[in-house]
Protein backbone atom coordinates (compact mmCIF):
# COMPACT_ATOMS: atom_id res chain seq x y z
CA UNK A 1 0.00 0.00 0.00
CA UNK A 2 1.35 3.41 -0.94
CA UNK A 3 0.71 6.93 0.25
CA UNK A 4 -2.78 7.46 -1.17
CA UNK A 5 -4.26 4.33 0.39
CA UNK A 6 -2.46 4.80 3.68
CA UNK A 7 -3.59 8.38 4.08
CA UNK A 8 -7.20 7.42 3.40
CA UNK A 9 -7.20 5.48 6.65
CA UNK A 10 -4.75 7.62 8.63
CA UNK A 11 -5.42 11.34 8.82
CA UNK A 12 -3.54 12.45 11.95
CA UNK A 13 0.12 13.36 12.27
CA UNK A 14 2.78 11.41 14.12
CA UNK A 15 3.67 13.10 17.41
CA UNK A 16 5.95 10.44 18.86
CA UNK A 17 5.53 7.11 20.58
CA UNK A 18 3.84 7.82 23.93
CA UNK A 19 5.85 7.04 27.07
CA UNK A 20 2.99 4.73 28.05
CA UNK A 21 3.71 2.67 24.94
CA UNK A 22 7.38 2.30 25.79
CA UNK A 23 6.39 1.39 29.34
CA UNK A 24 4.12 -1.31 27.92
CA UNK A 25 7.12 -2.89 26.17
CA UNK A 26 9.12 -2.72 29.39
CA UNK A 27 6.38 -4.44 31.35
CA UNK A 28 5.76 -6.99 28.61
CA UNK A 29 9.38 -8.12 28.94
CA UNK A 30 8.66 -8.90 32.58
CA UNK A 31 5.22 -10.43 31.95
CA UNK A 32 5.56 -12.22 28.63
CA UNK A 33 2.43 -14.33 28.79
CA UNK A 34 -0.99 -14.31 27.15
CA UNK A 35 -2.93 -13.50 30.31
CA UNK A 36 -1.00 -10.29 30.97
CA UNK A 37 -1.11 -9.25 27.31
CA UNK A 38 -4.84 -9.77 27.01
CA UNK A 39 -5.38 -7.66 30.13
CA UNK A 40 -3.28 -4.85 28.62
CA UNK A 41 -4.10 -5.25 24.93
CA UNK A 42 -5.93 -1.93 24.78
CA UNK A 43 -2.76 -0.16 25.94
CA UNK A 44 -0.81 -1.85 23.14
CA UNK A 45 -3.34 -0.89 20.51
CA UNK A 46 -3.74 2.74 21.59
CA UNK A 47 -0.23 3.58 22.77
CA UNK A 48 1.84 1.61 20.24
CA UNK A 49 -0.19 0.39 17.30
CA UNK A 50 -1.89 3.70 16.52
CA UNK A 51 1.32 5.80 16.62
CA UNK A 52 3.17 3.09 14.69
CA UNK A 53 0.67 3.45 11.83
CA UNK A 54 1.13 7.20 11.86
CA UNK A 55 4.91 6.81 11.82
CA UNK A 56 4.85 4.35 8.90
CA UNK A 57 2.67 6.69 6.87
CA UNK A 58 4.85 9.73 7.63
CA UNK A 59 8.22 8.09 6.94
CA UNK A 60 6.92 6.12 3.97
CA UNK A 61 5.79 9.33 2.27
CA UNK A 62 9.25 10.83 2.78
CA UNK A 63 11.03 7.72 1.49
CA UNK A 64 9.00 7.85 -1.71
CA UNK A 65 10.56 11.20 -2.58
CA UNK A 66 13.89 9.56 -3.47
CA UNK A 67 12.97 5.88 -3.70
CA UNK A 68 9.69 5.67 -5.66
CA UNK A 69 9.70 1.87 -5.54
CA UNK A 70 9.51 1.69 -1.76
CA UNK A 71 6.59 -0.28 -0.36
CA UNK A 72 4.84 0.31 2.96
CA UNK A 73 1.46 -0.45 4.46
CA UNK A 74 0.38 1.64 7.42
CA UNK A 75 -3.18 0.37 7.69
CA UNK A 76 -3.02 -3.43 7.57
CA UNK A 77 -3.02 -5.26 10.90
CA UNK A 78 -1.15 -8.20 9.38
CA UNK A 79 1.08 -8.47 6.34
CA UNK A 80 2.01 -4.80 6.25
CA UNK A 81 4.79 -2.65 7.63
CA UNK A 82 3.99 -3.33 11.28
CA UNK A 83 5.27 -6.82 11.97
CA UNK A 84 3.41 -9.15 14.28
CA UNK A 85 3.97 -8.90 18.00
CA UNK A 86 3.25 -12.62 18.33
CA UNK A 87 6.29 -14.88 18.05
CA UNK A 88 6.42 -18.14 16.08
CA UNK A 89 7.58 -20.51 18.81
CA UNK A 90 7.13 -23.79 16.94
CA UNK A 91 10.86 -24.40 16.49
CA UNK A 92 12.23 -22.23 19.28
CA UNK A 93 13.39 -23.20 22.75
CA UNK A 94 12.13 -19.84 23.93
CA UNK A 95 8.38 -20.23 24.20
CA UNK A 96 7.68 -16.60 25.13
CA UNK A 97 4.63 -15.75 23.03
CA UNK A 98 5.45 -12.09 22.24
CA UNK A 99 8.21 -9.94 20.86
CA UNK A 100 9.10 -7.15 23.26
CA UNK A 101 9.81 -4.76 20.37
CA UNK A 102 7.83 -2.87 17.77
CA UNK A 103 9.25 -3.78 14.35
CA UNK A 104 8.46 -1.58 11.34
CA UNK A 105 9.45 -2.45 7.77
CA UNK A 106 9.69 -0.53 4.49
CA UNK A 107 10.73 -2.78 1.60
CA UNK A 108 11.60 -2.59 -2.08
CA UNK A 109 11.84 -5.33 -4.68
CA UNK A 110 9.96 -8.06 -6.51
CA UNK A 111 10.40 -10.88 -3.98
CA UNK A 112 8.24 -11.73 -1.00
CA UNK A 113 8.18 -8.88 1.49
CA UNK A 114 10.74 -10.29 3.93
CA UNK A 115 13.09 -11.38 1.14
CA UNK A 116 13.55 -7.85 -0.19
CA UNK A 117 16.03 -5.22 0.98
CA UNK A 118 14.52 -2.47 3.02
CA UNK A 119 14.56 -0.14 6.00
CA UNK A 120 13.77 -1.78 9.34
CA UNK A 121 13.12 0.16 12.56
CA UNK A 122 13.18 -1.67 15.88
CA UNK A 123 11.61 0.14 18.84
CA UNK A 124 12.34 -1.05 22.36
CA UNK A 125 11.51 0.36 25.76
CA UNK A 126 14.92 1.98 26.17
CA UNK A 127 15.64 3.07 22.60
CA UNK A 128 15.55 2.13 18.94
CA UNK A 129 17.75 1.04 16.06
CA UNK A 130 17.35 1.48 12.32
CA UNK A 131 18.73 -1.21 10.01
CA UNK A 132 19.05 -1.05 6.23
CA UNK A 133 19.62 -4.03 3.93
CA UNK A 134 18.82 -7.72 4.28
CA UNK A 135 19.46 -9.63 7.47
CA UNK A 136 19.65 -13.00 5.71
CA UNK A 137 19.58 -13.83 2.02
CA UNK A 138 17.36 -16.55 0.59
CA UNK A 139 19.44 -19.34 -1.03
CA UNK A 140 18.97 -18.06 -4.61
CA UNK A 141 19.69 -14.49 -3.55
CA UNK A 142 22.79 -15.62 -1.66
CA UNK A 143 24.18 -17.10 -4.86
CA UNK A 144 23.43 -13.89 -6.74
CA UNK A 145 25.11 -11.87 -4.01
CA UNK A 146 28.29 -13.96 -4.11
CA UNK A 147 28.50 -13.73 -7.87
CA UNK A 148 28.08 -9.97 -7.68
CA UNK A 149 30.82 -9.73 -5.05
CA UNK A 150 33.43 -11.40 -7.27
CA UNK A 151 32.30 -9.76 -10.53
CA UNK A 152 32.83 -6.33 -12.06
CA UNK A 153 31.53 -3.73 -11.95
CA UNK A 154 29.16 -4.93 -9.20
CA UNK A 155 31.89 -5.83 -6.73
CA UNK A 156 33.55 -2.45 -6.98
CA UNK A 157 30.17 -0.76 -6.73
CA UNK A 158 29.52 -2.62 -3.48
CA UNK A 159 32.83 -1.40 -2.07
CA UNK A 160 31.90 2.13 -3.10
CA UNK A 161 28.48 1.83 -1.43
CA UNK A 162 30.04 0.64 1.82
CA UNK A 163 32.58 3.47 1.73
CA UNK A 164 29.74 5.96 1.25
CA UNK A 165 27.87 4.52 4.25
CA UNK A 166 30.95 4.75 6.48
CA UNK A 167 31.65 8.29 5.29
CA UNK A 168 28.10 9.35 6.18
CA UNK A 169 28.41 8.42 9.85
CA UNK A 170 29.03 5.74 12.45
CA UNK A 171 27.12 2.94 10.73
CA UNK A 172 28.48 -0.58 11.32
CA UNK A 173 28.04 -2.97 8.39
CA UNK A 174 27.06 -6.52 9.27
CA UNK A 175 26.25 -9.87 7.72
CA UNK A 176 29.44 -11.86 8.35
CA UNK A 177 28.37 -15.43 9.10
CA UNK A 178 30.71 -18.10 7.73
CA UNK A 179 34.24 -18.74 8.99
CA UNK A 180 35.55 -19.77 5.59
CA UNK A 181 35.05 -18.70 1.99
CA UNK A 182 32.41 -21.04 0.54
CA UNK A 183 33.54 -23.88 -1.69
CA UNK A 184 33.86 -22.96 -5.35
CA UNK A 185 34.91 -19.35 -4.72
CA UNK A 186 38.50 -18.04 -4.74
CA UNK A 187 39.77 -17.62 -1.16
CA UNK A 188 42.39 -15.12 -2.38
CA UNK A 189 39.87 -12.82 -4.06
CA UNK A 190 40.25 -9.16 -2.97
CA UNK A 191 36.69 -9.26 -1.64
CA UNK A 192 36.88 -12.77 -0.21
CA UNK A 193 35.73 -11.56 3.22
CA UNK A 194 32.40 -10.50 1.72
CA UNK A 195 31.88 -14.05 0.47
CA UNK A 196 31.51 -15.10 4.12
CA UNK A 197 28.39 -12.98 4.49
CA UNK A 198 24.91 -14.54 4.44
CA UNK A 199 23.19 -11.16 4.61
CA UNK A 200 24.21 -7.53 4.23
CA UNK A 201 22.99 -4.64 6.33
CA UNK A 202 24.07 -1.44 8.05
CA UNK A 203 22.77 -0.21 11.39
CA UNK A 204 22.54 3.04 13.28
CA UNK A 205 23.80 3.56 16.76
CA UNK A 206 21.05 3.42 19.37
CA UNK A 207 18.30 6.03 19.04
CA UNK A 208 17.66 7.32 22.58
CA UNK A 209 14.23 6.74 24.06
CA UNK A 210 13.74 10.48 24.58
CA UNK A 211 13.73 10.86 20.79
CA UNK A 212 11.25 8.04 20.26
CA UNK A 213 8.57 10.09 22.01
CA UNK A 214 9.02 13.13 19.73
CA UNK A 215 7.69 13.91 16.22
CA UNK A 216 11.28 14.61 15.14
CA UNK A 217 11.82 10.84 15.06
CA UNK A 218 10.48 10.80 11.49
CA UNK A 219 13.06 13.31 10.22
CA UNK A 220 15.86 11.58 12.12
CA UNK A 221 15.01 8.20 10.60
CA UNK A 222 14.68 9.74 7.17
CA UNK A 223 18.17 11.23 7.48
CA UNK A 224 19.56 7.84 8.50
CA UNK A 225 17.78 6.15 5.59
CA UNK A 226 19.21 8.69 3.18
CA UNK A 227 22.72 8.15 4.56
CA UNK A 228 22.36 4.39 4.23
CA UNK A 229 20.65 4.45 0.85
CA UNK A 230 23.80 3.53 -1.19
CA UNK A 231 23.75 0.07 0.39
CA UNK A 232 19.99 -0.26 -0.06
CA UNK A 233 20.19 0.77 -3.73
CA UNK A 234 22.99 -1.72 -4.44
CA UNK A 235 20.90 -4.54 -3.00
CA UNK A 236 17.77 -3.48 -4.87
CA UNK A 237 19.69 -3.51 -8.15
CA UNK A 238 21.35 -6.85 -7.42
Amino acid sequence: MKREEAMTSIQSSFTGFPPAGLQFLRELALNNNREWFQAHQQVYEQQLLVPARLFVSALGEKLETYSPGIEYDAASKTGGSILRLHRDVRFSRDKSPYHTQMRLLFWEGMQKKMENPGFFLVIEADGGTLHVGQYQFSPPHLQSFRQAVISEPTGSQLEEAIRAVHAAGDYPVGGLHYKKVPSGYPPDHPRAEMLKFNGLYASTQAIPSDLLVKPELVDLCFEHCRNLSPLHRWLVEL
